[in-house]
């Protein structure tokens, strides 16, 4: 009795004792998980958009997402695909989500890029007011052992959480599995007979579901992986001076890629750690106790007599990009004799900063920084520039100006330089910067000023918290300004605490031009000179801007404005508020707009002007050099060539002895433009050396090459199904502006492709979407159900790669009736690392994916259903094409290039011996053809070119 009383204590103490060490031990898992999960940055700080990343990696979706999912439908639960395992394809709103619950966005907001989401609360840092322990550190005090044992127990973590993950998290809006209707559409009407695909039944794939589930991704991209694995050693010149132990600066460490970055990372860190490096307490100098806000208003009429003596500006315009035309239109509209332009091309810009300099040697009041910076997005590097700038222009004597405006290539005014001067005029003693507008605490915390951040390596790193400076009040909002000429001597020129203190502090700072002026300006003896208003209009639709777009150069997630288009034109002519400038604007998304506005100001050109509707911009350019061209790039530009000089030979109608319009191909491309009429694309321009075969003398000209309708709707279209209006495949989607930056679709087979269709209003449907390769193997399948108000929708199928060469197709269904079809171009790459391509590259990266697979399961079921037919004798074909090199590669690309893109006419840059090519600048299509908008001249005797 006695005995057994102490047996059952004993197994008591022993199982409390068990659990108690299973506790420990699972305690210990998540903070080594925690830790392994820095490499990609991962915390719910940063908008939970890292938890978002490794969802879409475990549902095979990468940055995928759908404007249908704005419009509230309802998760339902679907049954897998046919095939060896299963794969559920989540597809993400355009948006990003969060762990914490949505913040309303306000559409009056006036903060160029503050953060979307709402970060009160979490606890994520490493010093400061919210600083909490660490468990793990690097630096002087930790092992080489010690780290890799870490790592080697978060890589295992990682991996088994990704694993299981299927289950967590999910979204209520999908990309459906291949043929799965939603319940309530109805239980079979997805497939024939009411059956699974090729007999398998519905119950079936349920029993299966669960098993497949947990290894559904386990090798299906293993290089992808790769990539969030836990992070090597870091290593440095000199060890770090402390001990670092905060998870931003840990994770900071082992993504930086420069051993110079990991050491100045870890030398701010120390610093801050210290207290050496962030101001405790700042002097406030300004006598008024709140916010100054000098009410100033537009009077239409205050134009018409102009002042005395009329302020000058220092136009300061920082521009990068290759939009070297829109650029010269907002210079023609804002020129004016009387005032300074000062521009910085960002360094990475050349072709840009090439003919900024050649446009700033036309004029005496125009001149270019004699240095360049890469400002990022976000980036410390910005302020820097502004600060450089001002210093420059109270540098030079020779020019005397009153007020400073800063300017981007994506601006132009909507007022003529006359009102804007007239307005500054009579306030020429106040200092024009728009403010947030909301609660200061929560600014802080959207806008991460509260957060230690440093740039390096071209990229803002977060290393942890600290503490606003007492006894000032931090403001900020939109970093587009007017400055007078008083208070920019100030902020360069004062060393007084508070100019001092508050450089130091925005050095390390999230955004900083959108803030350091503004709590300056607030807090110093000038702050009776704010006006709350800079003078601009905004296209802000937060709906589509805030995605996060910007999370590979910063450690952060923000939002960015729309392109105006020409139903905003109404908003220019609105006298509420005085503006005389709006943003943005983008010629090779609209140019419309811009013609419309420039009509308004100045009044519209002559009749018959040529090329107004026409719109050219650059992508290439010889003194770029071929290393700033992909390789896939490269492929088609010489594919390009020469189907511009077959087109040239077909010009002599056969004649085998005539050879004057007969050439051989010279060189790499001599410069590439985009070219677009009415703002539609029409295709690239390509100009190109070749060789006249019959008088051997070398020939510059210029082909344009257009691309070939690939889409087509059933015919009729279906009574039952008529919302599709278009659809394409494409890389480079930008979900802001609904659009593919990669015009025309120039892929290769290590692209990662997006699907995109567009829809006009109309009732709920659901969709097949079937990706069929060049050997009909049918590559990927889903369903996407569009709501009813949906425009856009968009979806990256994860497919294994290198993806096989030549002409895919995608079919679109309803209720398995087909609906439309489009083609696309994988091109076989015929210069790898800009070289010829090699036959072991060629075979490595034409043969298609390992075992001819796409994705973890199989649709082979499918092709007797879409009668698809399955020929061994496309995948023998497909075999020996992959082995192509030099000549019988290049005639394969050029006849797939030339099934969806034709040489639409070609044209002489100099001298030709073919008698039928005219000239290039007598062809409208030509980029050397004229183009009076964009062209520059002397200046007016009233001091305007335009």
């Amino acid at each position: 009795m006695v005995g057994g009383l102490c047996a059952r204590r004993l197994a008591r103490r022993s199982r409390s004792a068990l659990i108690a060490a299973l506790t420990v031990l699972l305690v210990q898992t998540l903070i080594v998980w925690n830790f392994s999960s820095l490499d990609s940055g991962e915390d719910r700080e940063n908008g939970g958009s890292n938890v978002r990343e490794k969802r879409d990696r475990v549902a095979g979706n990468k940055a995928a997402g759908s404007d249908y999912f704005q419009h509230g439908v309802h998760q339902r639960q679907h049954l897998p695909p046919p095939g060896r395992g299963t794969s559920r394809h989540i597809q993400q709103p355009d948006g990003y989500y969060s762990h914490r619950p949505k913040e309303k966005s306000r559409v009056d907001s006036n903060n160029e890029n503050s953060v979307p989401k709402d970060f009160e609360n979490i606890d994520n840092s490493n010093f400061g007011a919210r600083s909490q322990p660490q468990r793990q550190s690097v630096g002087a005090t930790s092992s080489k052992q010690q780290r890799e044992h870490l790592q080697e127990k978060a890589h295992a973590q990682q991996q088994t959480w990704r694993d299981n993950s299927p289950s967590l998290g999910r979204s209520s809006n999908e990309v459906l599995p291949v043929g799965h209707q939603p319940l309530a559409v109805g239980n079979n009407a997805s497939y024939p007979n009411g059956q699974g695909v090729a007999g398998v039944s519905r119950q079936q794939y349920r029993t299966s579901q669960a098993q497949q589930a947990q290894s559904q991704h386990r090798h299906q991209h293993p290089h992808r992986r790769q990539a969030t694995a836990a992070p090597l050693e870091v290593t440095y010149d000199q060890p770090p001076k402390c001990e670092i132990s905060g998870k931003e600066a840990i994770s900071a460490l082992s993504r930086a890629k420069s051993k110079e970055c990991r050491q100045q990372i870890a030398e701010v860190y120390c610093r801050h750690k210290e207290g050496q490096l962030m101001p405790e307490k700042v002097t406030r100098y300004c006598p008024l106790e709140g916010k100054a806000n000098v009410n100033v208003q537009w009077d239409e009429d205050s134009a018409e007599s102009f002042p005395l003596k009329p302020v000058r500006i220092a136009f300061v315009l920082v521009v990068h990009g290759r939009a070297s035309r829109q650029f010269h239109r907002l210079f023609k509209a804002i020129y004016h004799t009387s005032h300074y332009y000062y521009i910085h091309v960002d360094q990475r810009s050349n072709y840009l900063h090439r003919q900024v300099h050649a446009l700033a040697a036309q004029y005496p009041n125009v001149r270019v920084t004699p240095w360049r910076m890469a400002t990022i997005w976000g980036g410390a590097s910005l302020l820097t520039m502004y600060l450089r700038s001002m210093a420059d222009l109270l540098a030079m004597r020779d020019w005397s100006w009153d007020f400073f405006i800063n300017l981007s290539a994506a601006d132009y005014p909507i007022r003529t330089n006359n009102q804007l001067v007239a307005f500054l005029s009579k306030y020429r003693d106040m200092n024009f910067i728009k403010s947030h507008g909301r609660d200061n605490a929560r600014f802080i915390r959207k806008q991460g000023l509260d957060r230690l951040f440093y740039e390096c390596d071209t990229h803002m790193w977060r290393l942890g918290d600290r503490k606003i400076p007492e006894g000032i009040s931090v403001d900020g909002g939109s970093d587009w300004f007017l400055l007078n000429r008083m208070f920019v001597e100030y902020v360069i020129n004062s060393k007084d605490n508070l100019v001092t203190n508050m450089k130091r502090f925005y050095a390390y700072t999230l955004l900083p031009a959108e803030s350091f002026f503004h709590t300056v300006l607030e807090n110093s003896a000038h702050c009776e000179s704010m006006v709350d208003n800079n003078l601009r209009i905004t296209n802000w639709n937060r709906k589509l801007g805030c995605k996060c777009q910007y999370k590979h150069i910063v450690d952060w997630c923000g939002c960015s404005p729309n392109d105006f288009k020409p139903a905003d034109f109404h908003r220019f002519q609105q006298t509420v508020r005085p503006t005389f400038f709006a943003r943005k604007f983008e010629a090779s998304v609209n140019q419309e707009i811009v013609n419309q506005l420039d009509a308004y100001l100045f009044g519209s050109f002559p009749q018959g002007t040529p090329a107004l509707n026409s719109y050219w911009e650059n992508v290439y350019d010889e003194p770029d050099g071929v290393a700033s061209l992909s390789d896939t790039q490269l492929t088609y530009y010489h594919s390009f060539t020469r189907l511009g000089l077959a087109r040239a030979a077909a010009s002599l109608q056969g004649n085998p002895k005539d050879h004057s319009c007969r050439y051989f191909p010279m060189g790499h491309p001599v410069s590439v433009h985009l070219y677009f009429q009415s703002d539609q694309f029409q295709g690239y321009l390509v100009k190109h050396h070749a060789t006249n075969l019959a008088t051997s003398k070398l020939e510059t000209m210029e082909t344009w090459v257009a691309p070939k309708k690939n889409f087509k709707l059933t015919t009729p279209p279906s009574s039952t199904f008529s919302r599709l209006q278009f659809a394409e495949i494409g890389t480079e989607w930008d979900a802001k502006e609904r659009m593919f930056r990669n015009f025309g679709g120039l892929m290769g087979p290590m692209d990662e492709t997006v699907g995109m269709q567009k829809w006009s209003k109309g009732p709920n449907i659901t969709v097949t979407v079937v990706w069929i390769d060049p050997t009909n193997v049918i590559a990927a399948t889903y369903d996407i159900l569009i709501d009813a108000s949906a425009e856009f929708t968009h979806y990256r199928p994860p497919l294994n790669q290198p993806l096989r060469p030549g002409v895919w197709s995608v079919r679109i269904l309803h209720h398995w009736s087909p609906v439309a079809e489009m083609n696309f171009l994988i091109a076989p790459l015929s210069h790898n690392k800009h070289q010829p391509i090699r036959q072991e590259d060629a075979l490595k990266l034409h043969n298609g994916p390992a075992k001819n697979s796409y994705m973890e399961q199989s649709f082979h079921g499918l092709n007797p259903v879409l009668n698809i037919p399955v020929s061994l004798g496309y995948v023998e074909q497909a075999k020996r094409n992959a082995a192509l090199t030099s000549l019988e590669l290049e005639h394969w690309l050029d006849s797939l290039v030339g099934e969806l893109w034709e040489a639409a006419d070609v044209c002489a840059v100099g001298p030709t011996a073919c008698p039928v090519m005219q000239a290039c600048s007598k062809n409208p299509w030509s980029s050397l053809s004229p183009d009076p908008k964009s062209q520059l001249g002397k200046p007016r005797a009233d001091g305007r070119i335009r």
